[in-house]
C-alpha cells in the first residue's frame, strides 16, 4: 500500500501534464487520468473474480508487475513523444492500480465483522508511509527543472522501480488472506455457502447505499486529485515541484487517521460514517473556489482525503460484511469498476470544463456530485439495511 500510494502521487501530479506534453492536445488534459481510471475499473472485476478463485497474493503480484511495465512504457513515451506508447503505459499503470485497490479485500478477509473496519484500516495505514515516500522521492527529481516531456522520464522509471520492490514484498504474504477468511469461518448471516451471482449480491440489504457512497466519493476524489496538479501549475502559476507537497498532503489525509477512523466506524455504524465522509469532501471541494496558495490548496486536499477515507472504509466494511470470502472480490471489483468509470468520466469532463471555464467549474461540479448522494444514503431503508 505504501508503494501504491507513492506511485499514485506521481500519477496525480503529472499524468495530465505528461499527456499534454506528449500529445500537444491541451483541451484533452483530462484524458490522461481518464485512461488511467478506465483501465483501473475494467481490470477490477476480472481481478476480483480471479482473487476469489486463486487467492489474493498471486493477483497482487501480477498487478505490481503490470505497474512496473506501465511506468517503463510511459518513461519511453516521454523520450519518443509517442501518443500510442503513453496511452498503453497509462493503461497498464491504471490496471495495476485497480488490482492494488483490491488489497482491501485481503484486509476484509482477516477480521471478523465486528472488527472489520478496524482491520481494514490497519492494512490501509501502510499508505501513510507512501504519503511520505512520494514527495521525498519525486519532489527532488522536479526541483529547478523546466516542465518538458523529457524531464518526466526519470520519475516514471523510478516509479517502475519501486513497483518491483512491492512485487518482491508481496511474495512474503503467507498464508494467503483468503485462506485466513476460510479458517475464521464466520459466514455472513443469511448468505449461502456457494458464491451468489453478482445481481443477487447488489440486492442484499445495505449494499446499494454503500456503493452509492463509494461511487460518489471515489469519483470526485480521483478526478479532483488528478486535475489539481494542472490547476496549481497552469492556473495559479506555481512551480511543478510544489505539486508534490499538495498531493502528499492529500494522500496523508487519505490514510493518516485511518486507524482512528476504522475504530470509530465499527462503533458508530457504517451509514453515519458514509454521510460524514461525503460532507467533509463537499466542504473541501467548494472551498477550491477561493484558494490559490500552495499551503491553502494542500489543506483542502488534506480535507478531501480525510473525507474520502471515512466514506471509503465505511463502504468497504459494509460490502465486506455482506459477502462471503468467495464473493468478496467479485463485489468489490464491480464496485471499483463503476467508481473508476465515474472517476474517468469526471476527470475527462472536468479537464474540459477546467480548460474552457476555469476552476469554478471543477469546484462547483465536484461539490454537487459528492453531496447529492447524502439524501439517498440517509433514507430510512439505508439504515434498516445496515442493521439487517
Amino acid at each position: 500500500m505504501a508503494v501504491n500510494s507513492a506511485v499514485l502521487q506521481l500519477v496525480a501530479a503529472v499524468s495530465s501534464l505528461t499527456f499534454v506534453l506528449i500529445t500537444g492536445v491541451r483541451g484533452l488534459l483530462g484524458l490522461g487520468p481518464a485512461i488511467f481510471l478506465t483501465a483501473s475499473g475494467l481490470t477490477a472485476v476480472p481481478a476480483g473474480r480471479l482473487m476469489d478463485r486463486f487467492g489474493r497474493t498471486p493477483i497482487m503480484s501480477a498487478g505490481f508487475a503490470i505497474g512496473a511495465a506501465g511506468c517503463a512504457l510511459t518513461a519511453l513515451a516521454t523520450r519518443t513523444e509517442s501518443s500510442l506508447t503513453v496511452i498503453v503505459g497509462f493503461g497498464f499503470i491504471g490496471a495495476a492500480s485497480g488490482i492494488s485497490l483490491l488489497i482491501r479485500t485481503a484486509a476484509g478477509d482477516m477480521y471478523p465483522p465486528e472488527r472489520r473496519a478496524r482491520g481494514i484500516s490497519y492494512v490501509l495505514f501502510g499508505s501513510v508511509f507512501g504519503a511520505i515516500l512520494g514527495p521525498t522521492v519525486f519532489g527532488p527529481l522536479f526541483a529547478g527543472k523546466d516542465v518538458k516531456a523529457d524531464s518526466l522520464t526519470i520519475p516514471w522509471l523510478v516509479a517502475g522501480g519501486i513497483s518491483l520492490v512491492a512485487l518482491v514484498m508481496v511474495q512474503f504474504v503467507r498464508p494467503d488472506p483468503k485462506r485466513i477468511a476460510e479458517l475464521i469461518g464466520n459466514p455472513v448471516q443469511g448468505a449461502p455457502v456457494a458464491a451468489a451471482p453478482l445481481r443477487e449480491l447488489v440486492r442484499r440489504p445495505g449494499v446499494r447505499p454503500a456503493m452509492v457512497a463509494a461511487l460518489a466519493s471515489f469519483g470526485v476524489m480521483v478526478s479532483v486529485m488528478n486535475l489539481t496538479g494542472y490547476v496549481v501549475v497552469e492556473h495559479h502559476h506555481h512551480t511543478q515541484d510544489s505539486v508534490f507537497p499538495i498531493v502528499g498532503a492529500h494522500v496523508f489525509g487519505m490514510y493518516a487517521l485511518v486507524l482512528v477512523i476504522g475504530a470509530l466506524i465499527d462503533r458508530v455504524g457504517r451509514t453515519p460514517a458514509l454521510e460524514v465522509g461525503l460532507v467533509v469532501m463537499a466542504v473541501s471541494t467548494i472551498a477550491l473556489l477561493w484558494v490559490e496558495s500552495v499551503w491553502a490548496t494542500a489543506v483542502l486536499l488534506l480535507g478531501l482525503g480525510i473525507g474520502w477515507n471515512i466514506s471509503f472504509v465505511a463502504a468497504t466494511a459494509q460490502l465486506a460484511d455482506r459477502t462471503s470470502p468467495a464473493e468478496r472480490g467479485k463485489l468489490l471489483g464491480f464496485n471499483d469498476l463503476l467508481a473508476a468509470l465515474l472517476g474517468a468520466s469526471l476527470a475527462l469532463l472536468g479537464g474540459y470544463a477546467l480548460d474552457a471555464i476555469g476552476v469554478a467549474a471543477l469546484a462547483i461540479g465536484a461539490t454537487v456530485i459528492v453531496a447529492a448522494p447524502i439524501l439517498i444514503i440517509a433514507h430510512p431503508r439505508a439504515r434498516i439495511g445496515e442493521a439487517a
